[in-house]
């Protein structure tokens, strides 16, 4: 996108739910983004540009595909998997910051609303699970659930294709890490506590925010803080190992809600956890201005600048070990913050590691390492 465009666009996003014609509730994203792959398309730059231009709040639509491939490898060093595996791509959920939607340009789409209403579903990705584990050359390493997309957004509830992963892990003793911020987790207790008593599951969920007005914007079609507590709750009690993510802290937003957060996780048997700092790469720049100004138009600025001032006056940053922390004053009292009350609620003491040792394929006796 040009300089001028991008200027044009921040001078747009810049008005107020208000000051706008229609404000789509329950989407993140409030218009689409141009697709960087793609040479010809219909799309809104700037409102002032195309005069009979709407944007509706239409269904979402599940795309369902046979894809060639289930797993992934991850190649960025500073994520902590080393393999992903997603059986949806888009997500329902609409988290604003989601970085993983401008992988939804790949598919031909938008990162802002297609991203949330055009959920592309592999309904084979169980079978491409067991054709990868059966392969003689896969060495055995935890896959990530939800690299990148919820694998129990809502798509889940009519298709249970993570369910269907989860069963062959359990078969093949493939040790397996979960993150998701949907209660639906419940639904798959049963799997998880085999997994757990083969030291073979970890899960966390996502936490960001107590404030339900800025969650209901922010991640509108997710489920409540306290929902989320009571799933680590009743998934700790049953055996399996919880943690909580908290991410992104978004500096003027969220923040300061870092230590009661990790508190109330605690409280409920969570006793590992993580967090990212905000950053907005590629379209997610465009559309979290948007919001942002839209949303919080009396902060809007501050929060903006002092997410520059994390990412060296920018609000992306693509190097390794600085994108997901950010640096400067802001990131470094977060990175503080986060060291202190996780030393207080006992986080991270443990050294645990899922068991790669049992794993074994269907009819052959034994370990195989």
């Amino acid at each position: 996108m040009s300089e001028k465009l991008k200027q044009d666009h921040y001078k747009v996003s810049a008005k107020t739910k208000e000051e706008t014609e229609q404000y789509l509730q329950g989407r993140g994203a409030q218009f689409n983004t141009k697709n960087r792959f793609l040479k010809d398309e219909r799309t809104r730059e700037h409102a002032e540009a195309i005069d009979d231009w709407s944007e509706d709040n239409t269904p979402t639509q599940y795309l369902e595909q046979l894809s060639k491939t289930i797993v992934n490898k991850v190649e960025s060093p500073d994520v902590g998997m080393a393999y992903s595996m997603n059986a949806y791509a888009g997500c329902e959920h609409g988290c604003i910051y989601c970085y993983a939607r401008n992988v939804h340009e790949y598919w031909g789409y938008s990162a802002g609303l297609d991203f949330e209403r055009k959920i592309i579903v592999k309904k084979n990705a169980p079978q491409l699970l067991r054709k990868q584990l059966m392969h003689p050359k896969w060495e055995v390493m935890p896959i990530m659930l939800s690299g990148n997309t919820d694998c129990y957004q809502p798509a889940e509830q009519k298709y249970r294709l993570t369910r269907g992963l989860l069963e062959v892990c359990n078969e093949f003793n493939q040790p397996v890490g979960i993150l998701t911020k949907n209660a639906w987790i419940i639904k798959d207790k049963d799997v998880l506590q085999e997994l757990a008593k083969k030291r073979l599951v970890s899960a966390m969920v996502s936490i960001t925010s107590f404030n339900e007005d800025l969650r209901r914007v922010m991640e509108p079609r997710t489920t409540t803080a306290k929902q989320r507590l009571k799933v680590i709750e009743e998934l700790s009690s049953a055996g399996i190992r919880m943690g909580v993510m908290m991410g992104p802290m978004i500096p003027g937003l969220n923040d300061h809600e870092m230590q009661r957060i990790m508190k109330a996780a605690a409280d409920v048997g969570a006793v590992f956890t993580a967090y990212t700092f905000i950053r907005l790469n590629g379209a997610i720049q465009f559309l979290f201005h948007d919001w942002l100004y839209k949303n919080f138009p009396g902060r809007a600025d501050k929060v903006w600048h002092l997410i520059e001032q994390s990412h060296d006056g920018k609000v992306n940053d693509t190097r390794w070990g600085l994108r997901m922390r950010g640096e400067g004053a802001i990131a470094e009292i977060i990175t503080q913050q986060y060291k202190k009350y996780g030393k207080m609620y006992r986080m991270n003491e443990d050294s645990f590691e899922l068991d790669t040792t049992i794993f074994r394929r269907p009819g052959q006796q034994g370990s195989l390492f």
